[in-house]
């Protein structure tokens, strides 16, 4: 094959490029706008190539690179190190572009990652479409690199182009680019091999673009203000018409024919009844039983509610009674429903960022009936405002479509019409994040859930991400714990319809893999306190004196001086790690790992006795084999959130060891070529074909392991475009879009998946 029609492309690399793009800068600068880094012509061109998890690379006499990708492990990378390191300093708008071509049958969702001298990293990623070449780039430097728009993890594009902007992703978001030491091209996660043929790395300055292209880009219904997509809405007498047809649709829909009342498999075997749900494994297979005795595979989609689908709209208050926050409160802020604010307040009013107020093309005054929709955020996780009021367009949706004949009528059709979704579409539970007022449905089953947050101790790490962790061996968490599973009590009133309870989420337990201190910063942080300040650091010199005779046989284990076990009682600091140190902060993980979910469990244990205890859904990155260990002696049902393409064998082979049910309690997969979304998501599709065809390979491996019973999609709605209000998610990860309309390729898949979910799941494996 030519070098990508190499005539077209190369020709006139550093001068066609710029020349066809909006510059106004003067023609003779053209010559510096383009800095080739890489165009794989000649094997001794200073370019150091290696690959690590599998990978595997040709350089083609042609002058491309191509590079296969392993599924095998969780990662595959291609490495490219200059001879000598790139200096890229000095452009104040810059950009990083390559052609790629996927040759594989399937997309590619292709991380693109640097690394500097200083030993300073980043990632980006971008979707490159089954059989396509595409010109993919990373915004690097400039104003729309630098402008925060309250995006987690994204950036709008700031210049119209064909070229397929990358998203970032983790690291340092600016990164120094004066001694640029290695660009990597990789993928996570996939269940297939990944072709593709990679040419012309190259850094180019950004064309010119308007300083405020970021402004007027949400319109009356949420919506992106400055494109067209498939399904966008026009007007309200569209939305209600949408509304009206479905509505009808649904009213001749009903449980699948296969399905107990409880959405198991009633043309299955039946095994014993407890009028709860209940895990036992069948012929080497776990499964969930519902009530009735009947096997249950639990799929669904968490976060059923509209708490944080409101946004930031840039406005704020100098009251600050709006900030207050009761210290009794078990519900954290990103959870929080809507929070009412006085005229009084109101009267108090100041734009607080023009950034996020001038997003919108349209906010209703507070004197019209669409104003029930603001809110207010008393804190905020990420992004230009620290607290402020907020709006749902999705909730003023919600009225649009359904009207209101009685004062928020329209949730109470938005809640019939969510239950009838879930039986239409073939699912069987709803998983965490559930508003509580589907508590009292008894038409599709549910996870509860509960967070548990207080005035308790907390250590922290350089992994720590949405909050510290608990200090689980301070008193007051154990009270704060059962004071939370007694809230949960109250609101499910020991109901059959309830599967099991979630309690906390995605906590920083440390990484499976790392340094030391990414692996046991919890550890090195209790220690780095006195026993008075840290009811853990007090917990571990107690066991670490049970397990030495003399603090002279501690000093020899871990290389330390310490003059007695008083010194060790106060604030250590460790720069070495011999090798029984290190396995004593193994066991010290692992003890609190086991008095945080013994905690949890014995207030479960007390209080709902009949409800499965589903574990802390463990981030795939932040589950140490010794948090784990713990969490098996606790947990009926163990769970994990897992933002990849599927499962890979290899990597979730542990839980043959384990032989314990396990959920998959987070999984999604966006798009934003076709929606007017900013950003796709944590895994990403082409489009909503692509979409639909990852959504169910994802799903075919959840089947194929004998010890899940089940998965949840992450979330029912998508994000909104401006992005929630706590930490900025603007993703395209809904079933439905802000709109409330369906997206049919993800309805027509999932209804496929699910006719046929249990006769597929007991064939699985069966001799």
């Amino acid at each position: 094959m030519e070098k990508f029609t190499r005539g077209l492309l190369c020709a006139a690399l550093a001068t066609t490029l710029v020349a066809c793009s909006n510059s106004t800068t003067a023609p003779e600068a053209h010559a510096s706008k383009t800095i080739m880094l890489a165009d794989f012509n000649s094997p001794t061109d200073g370019l150091q190539i290696s690959t690590e998890g599998g990978a595997e690379f040709t350089r083609l006499e042609s002058g491309e690179l191509t590079v296969t990708f392993s599924p095998v492990e969780k990662f595959s990378k291609l490495i490219l190190q200059p001879s000598t390191p790139w200096d890229l300093s000095g452009r104040p708008e810059l950009n990083l572009a390559m052609d790629v071509q996927n040759m594989s049958e399937e997309s590619i969702q292709l991380y693109i990652g640097f690394k500097n001298a200083q030993g300073r990293a980043t990632n980006h990623s971008v979707n490159v479409a089954a059989g396509s070449t595409k010109t993919v780039y990373v915004l690097l430097a400039g104003h729309a690199a630098k402008v925060d728009l309250g995006f987690k993890h994204s950036r709008m594009p700031a210049w119209e182009s064909d070229d397929a902007l990358a998203f970032f992703r983790y690291g340092d978001d600016l990164l120094d680019l004066s001694a640029l030491s290695e660009i990597s091209l990789s993928v996570r996660g996939n269940l297939t091999p990944k072709h593709i043929r990679v040419d012309n790395i190259r850094a180019r300055t950004n064309p010119d673009y308007p300083s405020d292209f970021h402004k007027g880009y949400v319109d009356a219904w949420g919506q992106n203000a400055k494109v067209d997509f498939p399904g966008k809405i026009q007007s309200d007498e569209q939305l209600k018409a949408a509304a009206d047809a479905e509505l009808a649709a649904l009213s001749k829909s009903g449980l699948m024919p296969d399905r107990s009342r409880f959405g198991g498999w009633k043309d299955g075997p039946r095994l014993e009844a407890t009028g709860y749900f209940r895990r036992e494994k069948v012929d080497g297979k776990w499964w969930l039983v519902d009530p009735d005795g009947y096997l249950f595979f639990s799929h669904g989609l968490a976060n059923v509610r509209l708490a944080n689908l409101s946004t930031t709209t840039g406005i704020d208050f100098k009251d600050d009674s709006v900030r207050y926050v009761d210290p009794d409160a078990v519900t954290p802020e990103d959870s929080m429903g809507m929070v009412k604010v006085s005229d009084a307040v109101r009267a108090t009013r100041y734009v607080a960022s023009e950034l996020r107020h001038n997003a919108f093309t349209w906010l209703p005054g507070y004197d019209d009936p669409l104003a029930d929709h603001y809110s207010y955020r008393r804190s905020v996780f990420l992004g230009p405002v620290k607290s402020g009021e907020t709006y749902s367009f999705y909730r003023a949706n919600l009225e649009r479509r359904y009207g209101e004949t009685e004062p928020e009528s329209y949730m109470r059709t938005w809640e019939q019409v969510t239950l009838d979704r879930f039986n239409d579409w073939g699912f069987t539970s709803m998983g965490n994040w559930v508003d509580p007022a589907f508590y009292t449905n008894e038409q599709v089953p549910y996870f509860a859930n509960g967070w548990i947050i207080g005035n308790f101790k907390t250590l922290t790490s350089e992994v720590s991400y949405w909050a510290d962790m608990p200090d689980a061996f301070d008193p007051e968490f154990v009270r704060r714990a059962q004071v939370t599973i007694d809230v949960i009590a109250e609101e499910i009133q020991s109901s059959p319809w309830c599967v099991g309870i979630f309690v906390d989420n995605e906590k920083s337990w440390g990484l499976r893999e790392g340094t030391i201190s990414q692996r046991y910063g919890l550890i090195l942080d209790a220690l780095s306190k006195t026993t008075a300040d840290s009811p853990a650091k007090a917990a571990f010199v107690t066991a670490l004196k049970q397990k030495y005779p003399t603090i002279e046989a501690l000093n020899e284990a871990w290389g330390t001086e310490l003059s007695g076990w008083a010194a060790l009682s106060e604030s250590q600091t460790f720069d070495a790690f011999p090798e029984a140190f290190v396995a004593d902060l193994s066991m010290m993980l692992e003890m609190l790992s086991d008095q945080y979910f013994r905690v949890v469990h014995d207030a479960l244990e007390k209080t709902l006795p009949n409800h499965l205890y589903m574990g802390v859904r463990m981030a795939s990155w932040g589950m140490p084999d010794e948090t784990i260990k713990a969490s098996v002696k606790y947990s009926d049902v163990l769970s994990f959130n897992v933002y990849e393409e599927g499962l890979q064998p290899k990597l979730w082979s542990f839980l043959d060891e384990i032989d314990l049910p396990a959920v998959i309690g987070e999984f999604h997969i966006g798009a934003t070529s076709d929606t007017g979304l900013y950003h796709p998501g944590l895994v990403q599709a082409a489009n909503q074909q692509d979409r639909a065809q990852m959504y169910l390979a994802y799903m075919e491996s959840i089947l194929a392991n004998k010890n899940l019973v089940g998965a949840h999609w992450f979330q029912y709605v998508d994000s909104p475009i401006s992005g929630r209000a706590f930490d900025g998610e603007n993703y395209n990860v809904g079933f439905v879009s802000a709109t409330d309309i369906p997206y049919p390729d993800m309805v027509k898949a999932t209804k496929a998946f699910n006719a046929s979910v249990y006769p597929k799941r007991y064939k699985l494996g069966r001799k």
